[in-house]
């Protein structure tokens, strides 16, 4: 449905050039389950909102085959929705027919999971669960082929983040619609996608099915995600692990693999002009 390659985004900084993301290759089938993984400052919301045109000011270059129509669940509905705008006039500014989408509004409304008269209510009004599902409804009244979820779930309490995590899913199921997951839950990933990209400093250091990349990853930096994430069966008593420092700034990447500052398992070759790909990965 959508192949993505080579894609680079780039933003000037007075003098210097800062590259956030860089040389990104994907792709999205038809009703494909995605997740593109990372920390914070890897590229993963950038990548996203390249898809739909939706980064400014930014030098973009890249390949994009597929026609497809693309909608966005962003992660914090209080900052994205409008608060002084009723939230039925707020879907039905999404819908491509607003006198068709008007009449549905009711239909729509209760398939994700909200009474009608919510259409009348403003988004101070909702709770944080309500305002993520209005808006899924308003990328759901844009009938797209892919929908974005972008850390969909940031804010609401772990009931409510099953709730609307399965809304997504069983409506994009039901619609035959493709899902891109952005996050760095694991977990997530684990239950409601099929193939992942692992991304690090504006590149893709790892894909793969889901069950293979999580059951062997090979990338030291996925296998640091992995170890971060808490075991039920671990001892009470036991520390968290994490992986060592932060992403470094899109300003200064490190010479070589970006990630070798970090990394346990680094090499003389992996900090080297002449790096190529991590040894550890193969086929990548």
């Amino acid at each position: 449905m959508l192949k993505v390659e080579h894609l680079r985004i780039a933003f000037k900084m007075g003098k210097a050039l800062s590259v956030p993301v860089r040389d990104v290759s994907f792709r999205i089938p038809e009703a494909g389950r995605v997740a593109l993984v990372g920390e914070s400052g890897c590229g993963k919301s950038l990548t996203a909102l390249a898809l739909g045109g939706l980064v400014e000011r930014a030098e973009i270059s890249g390949n994009f085959e597929g026609d497809a129509d693309i909608s966005y669940v962003f992660q914090n509905p209080m900052a994205s929705l409008d608060p002084v705008m009723r939230a039925g006039r707020q879907i039905l500014e999404a819908a491509p027919d607003a006198k068709a989408a008007k009449r549905d509004l009711p239909a729509l409304l209760e398939s994700v999971g909200l009474p009608p008269s919510t259409a009348s209510k403003y988004p101070c009004q909702l709770s944080g669960g309500q305002q993520q599902r209005v808006m899924i409804a308003m990328a759901l009244a844009a009938k797209p082929d892919i929908l974005v979820a972008d850390e969909p779930t940031t804010a609401l309490d772990v009931t409510t983040q099953k709730e609307v995590l399965d809304l997504i899913d069983s409506v994009a199921r039901e619609r035959a619609m493709a899902v891109l997951f952005i996050t760095h839950n694991l977990g997530l990933v684990a239950r409601y996608s099929d193939y992942v990209y692992v991304m690090y400093a504006g590149k893709i250091v790892e894909e793969g099915g889901v069950p293979a990349v999580l059951s062997n990853p090979q990338h030291p930096y996925t296998k640091g995600l992995l170890d971060a994430v808490p075991r039920l069966d671990s001892p009470k008593d036991a520390p968290l692990k994490d992986i060592p420092g932060t992403v470094p700034s899109p300003l200064d990447w490190p010479t070589g693999c970006a990630f070798h500052p970090r990394c346990d398992k680094a090499m003389p070759l992996c900090s080297s002009p002449a790096f190529v790909r991590c040894p550890f990965v193969r086929g990548h």
